[in-house]
């Protein structure tokens, strides 16, 4: 009896298979620029029609019957984030098997090795600017250095964006990879899924940090738990909890840490600019530098007075030379 059944589940794999590789992708409503960055939209289409929705539509040609199910979250591929990512010139191909053509997608590509950033940014030359190299090597020190951690753990392939170094605001930045790090240590969820340690409460664990909410939104979390390296440009060995920066003096001071880790990208450009101190006159969140309003125009207003008694006492002593 369990030939047929083996069978017929076969048959019926194989026709929803034809099915979904022969049923056409509407490419209309889509936006422009997916067009402009990539050459492969139609073809991640047939893709992202599941992958790119809320929902999919499972059917079953042979009984002629059809359903929607929910798509996982962790399996919703935000198509605006895709094609603004690093990878936004990608197939889906290009780094997944071809067997997941097949629907329902088989076991064995579902659990495929997936690439590592060395895999295809390692060892070449064009890439040998970024040193990801050293990065590796960093990593392998990191304590992230464990079993199923690799880099898209924190480097989402679908939608990760080199931020820091293209950022115009520095402060959405700030935001933007500490949110790779809350992904995990404020999403005990994720975190599970690579230990059987506690939950972690971010707040608590740094109630020894004084102005702790100014300290967040203005420095990022591997300012203090990473070490500097600044052949590389962005520091990747995570240090343990017991070697983290908890001096004041480590950032709040005339060779502050942040200006070889937070500031550096800035710093460099503000050189080849040739205002060297600019990011720490405008920007810098260290003691010294940080800015007040109230004083900020305070300030403005005095020069302006300053300014103008300066006009009104020239004007009258010309004014008293002409009149002798």
């Amino acid at each position: 009896m369990k030939t047929p059944t083996i069978l017929s589940a076969a048959l019926l794999s194989l026709t929803i298979t034809s099915t979904l590789i022969a049923r056409q992708v509407d490419t209309t409503k889509l936006k422009p620029f997916y067009f402009e960055v990539n050459d492969y939209v139609e073809e991640n289409e047939h893709c992202l029609r599941c992958h790119g929705e809320v929902k999919f539509l499972l059917e079953d040609p042979a009984l002629d019957r059809a359903v929607y199910e929910h798509m996982c979250p962790d399996r919703q591929i935000d198509r605006d984030a895709y094609y603004s990512a690093v990878h936004k010139g990608f197939s889906c191909t290009d780094c997944h098997s071809y067997d997941f053509n097949t629907f329902p997608h088989p076991l064995e590509a579902r659990l495929e090795d997936s690439y590592e950033c060395l895999d295809c940014h390692g060892y070449d030359e064009t890439f040998a600017q970024y040193h990801f190299e050293d990065i590796a090597q960093e990593f392998q020190e990191s304590i992230h250095n464990m079993d199923d951690f690799t880099c898209w753990k924190c480097h989402n392939p679908h939608s990760y964006k080199a931020f820091m170094r293209n950022a115009d605001d520095l402060g959405e930045a700030i935001v933007y990879d500490n949110n790779i790090c809350l992904n995990c240590h404020a999403n005990f969820s994720n975190f599970t899924l690579l230990t059987d340690r506690a939950e972690i409460n971010v707040v608590q664990s740094h109630e020894w940090l004084p102005n702790q909410a100014s300290h967040f939104s203005h420095v990022r979390c591997i300012e203090c738990h990473t070490e500097i390296n600044d052949s590389i440009l962005i520091a990747h060995k995570i240090l343990p909890k017991t070697e983290a920066v908890k001096r004041c003096t480590e950032c709040h001071s005339t060779d502050s840490r942040l200006m070889y880790t937070l500031y550096k990208f800035q710093i460099k450009k503000e050189r080849k600019a040739g205002f060297a101190n600019g990011i720490i006159i405008n920007q810098s969140y260290v003691i010294g530098a940080n800015q007040n309003l109230f004083l900020n125009r305070l300030s403005i207003l005095v020069f302006l007075l300053t300014f103008l008694v300066i006009l009104l006492h020239t004007f009258l002593r010309i004014r008293n030379l002409k009149n002798k």
